[in-house]
């Protein structure tokens, strides 16, 4: 097996593993939960076109070093890049990590990605869009943006609004985590395999020589087990959380868990109201409307809607909830944002609606997407 690695400014952030017809690609920033750097992403782009195009690869896999799968994009990087002054470039580690997204949705080859650990926010992008997506009992997921002043995004809005009932409403709006069994359930796992049975999997996965779905699903199940949902787990609540989060507006959403709550003592409810009560009122507001309109939208359509959104969050016209959500959670830590409006009763429609017009720069310009070929049913079925 040959091991080849990636130099970004003098650290090996993406390692390469051949073996046989499987290219195994491997995030490598263990002290910072494999977070997505730009370099870390650019990286990615180039091995998924460079396997694309050669016909001795068969499949991909992606895993990440250390305890976590990828616990999201650097941020605390864009967030500082933007202080500087210059908000495009956060737009362009967004575009590429979009762009990045979409090559993935549409891949014409399997990825499987090994979700042995933490998968947070873009660790999501970069894995829910593939093929296949096995998940341990080390895994735990969620897209905490809304606690962050952003919005579920790297295409969110079009695999949580394909969740069973409104499960991706509540996911991406509490920011919920959610376990390895809860991922199965949900489907932002296909398989569940236990971790000690990873180097198995692995060893049998290098000897595939073909890019048929069927047959690698068949392989994986081989090590797959169905686990059992703990007693608390919010996917036993899904009544409740059809009957909530199916409403209009953020308003309604809360009013009608806060009737739950007159009528039942249940801490899942309180807590849920307490982390909806606790994000940023504009973050909840775009995330909402992203979410369902992405119900409705291929993942091309829905990144290239998410990208107009973060330009609008970067620029902080209207708001600037992301500058200090990111402050609050992630680099003084005090976790006592300040949100500006501070009410969801503050916020307009038509402040809302801003977030998904085009920005009025005439240096900017819509995400171009990369044109695609060749798909594969299940990657044709997203467009």
């Amino acid at each position: 097996m040959a091991q080849s690695s990636s130099n970004n400014g003098g650290t090996d952030q993406v390692l390469v593993e051949e073996r046989a017809s499987v290219r195994t690609i491997i995030l490598n920033r263990p002290k910072q939960l494999n977070a997505l750097s730009f370099p870390m992403i650019s990286r990615l782009l180039e091995l998924f076109h460079a396997s694309e195009g050669d016909s001795n690869v068969k499949m991909i896999i992606l895993k990440g070093n250390g305890r976590a799968f990828c616990a999201g994009g650097d941020v605390t990087a864009v967030v500082h890049n933007v202080r500087q002054g210059n908000w495009k470039l956060g737009a362009d580690y967004f575009r590429e990590e979009f762009t990045l997204n979409y090559l993935m949705a549409t891949y014409s080859k399997p990825q499987v990605s090994i979700l042995n650990g933490i998968v947070m926010g873009g660790g999501l992008g970069a894995s829910v869009h593939g093929r296949f997506r096995v998940a341990t009992e080390k895994s735990v997921c969620a897209m905490p943006e809304t606690a962050l002043g952003l919005f579920p995004d790297v295409g969110a809005s079009y695999f949580y609004s394909r969740l069973p009932g409104f499960f991706g409403e509540y996911a991406g709006l509490t920011g919920a985590r959610f376990d390895g069994a809860e991922m199965l359930a949900c489907g932002l796992a296909t398989h569940f395999v236990p971790s000690e049975r990873l180097p198995f999997l692995e060893q049998a996965l290098g000897k595939v020589n073909t890019s048929d779905p069927d047959v690698i699903s068949t392989i994986i199940s081989r090590f797959s087990n169905i686990p059992k949902l703990k007693a608390e787990s919010p996917y036993h609540k899904m009544k409740i959380i059809d009957r909530c989060f199916s409403r209009r507006t953020i308003e309604e959403i809360i009013s009608s868990l806060e009737n739950e709550a007159l009528n039942k003592k249940d801490d899942w409810i309180s807590s849920t109201i307490q982390s909806l009560k606790k994000a940023s009122p504009t973050s909840l507001k775009i995330s909402l409307r992203s979410i369902r309109e992405g119900r409705l939208q291929s993942v091309g359509s829905c990144l290239v809607r998410e990208y107009r959104m973060v330009c609008h969050v970067l620029r902080g016209e209207f708001s600037k909830d992301f500058f200090e959500g990111c402050r609050a959670l992630l680099i003084d830590k005090d976790k006592n944002p300040k949100w500006e409006p501070s009410r969801l009763e503050l916020i307009r429609d038509d402040d809302v609606d801003r977030y998904f017009s085009k920005i009025d720069d005439e240096d900017w310009e819509d995400l171009k997407l990369p044109p695609r070929s060749n798909l594969p049913p299940y990657a044709i079925a997203k467009l």
